[in-house]
């Protein structure tokens, strides 16, 4: 075979790799909303649930049991990431819309957890503090915590209303925090939250988050990225440094 002819060949097998994009080949694939799962992702989702089962929120569990939690939460995120349209495209939305249930919260980065476990916030929004709360077992809606380790808390997205509201049941009666939610300019998949309403048992204290608003200038008071979310599991991170993990199915986790 001569020169010429080699260098031809090696010149059409060239073109032909580049028409593959193998920069897009490569790409870690996203879920699109409503295009249903498949048996692996399924299967996965009743592993980190059978995990989190029996941690009170995740107030029982220890490094070991978040290290793993974190281990099977980072798999999800990354076979199956969220289209970045989730917010924008009504469509896509509708399988945030409704009731979720909070089934375990913990940090999102422990000591000892490989980095490849690991998840950073690729932004900051402005006036929303990042410093980290440690919740563990527990929730917190503009700052105000709430132990979630003895009953479950909801949370409400309402896309009508662009909404969302968290519920929980407490000695002192039921706990309600919410306000209205908006897409995050910098990062897609992220809900800023700016809470308005907090209510304790017939007391009503919304007028703190009209103290803060009047201090910090805005309303905004938090935020939640969604991570992961079929028809039956959410996955979130939080402002203060939590992860959660969040089921339609009330009795999902025992």
């Amino acid at each position: 075979m001569g020169r010429s002819t080699t260098t031809l060949l090696f010149c059409q097998l060239l073109a032909t790799a580049n028409s593959f994009n193998l920069g897009t080949i490569f790409k870690p694939p996203t879920f699109q909303a409503g295009a249903g799962k498949s048996n692996n992702l399924a299967n996965e989702e009743a592993v980190l649930l059978q995990q989190i089962s029996g941690t009170a929120n995740g107030k029982n569990a220890d490094i070991e049991t978040q290290a793993r939690v974190l281990s099977l939460v980072r798999k999800l995120e990354t076979s199956a990431q969220p289209s970045p349209s989730l917010l924008s495209d009504p469509k896509e939305a509708k399988i945030l819309d409704g009731d979720w249930f909070l089934q375990y919260t913990a940090p999102s980065d422990i000591e000892n957890v490989d980095a490849d476990e690991k998840w950073t916030a690729t932004a900051d929004e402005a006036k929303i503090t990042t410093s980290k709360a440690g919740l563990q077992g527990a929730v917190s809606g503009g700052g105000i915590p709430v132990d979630a380790s003895n009953n479950v808390a909801k949370q409400t997205f309402d896309l009508e209303s662009q909404r969302v509201t968290n519920e929980i049941k407490t000695g002192l009666g039921l706990v309600i925090v919410g306000g209205p939610f908006r897409q995050s300019p910098n990062v897609p998949l992220r809900a800023v939250v700016g809470f308005d309403t907090a209510k304790v048992g017939p007391l009503d204290i919304s007028f703190l988050f009209d103290i803060r608003a009047k201090i910090k200038g805005s309303y905004d008071s938090g935020w939640v990225e969604t991570t992961y979310v079929s028809d039956s599991v959410r996955i979130g991170r939080g402002n203060k440094g939590s992860m959660f993990i969040l089921t339609r199915d009330r009795d999902a986790v025992n």
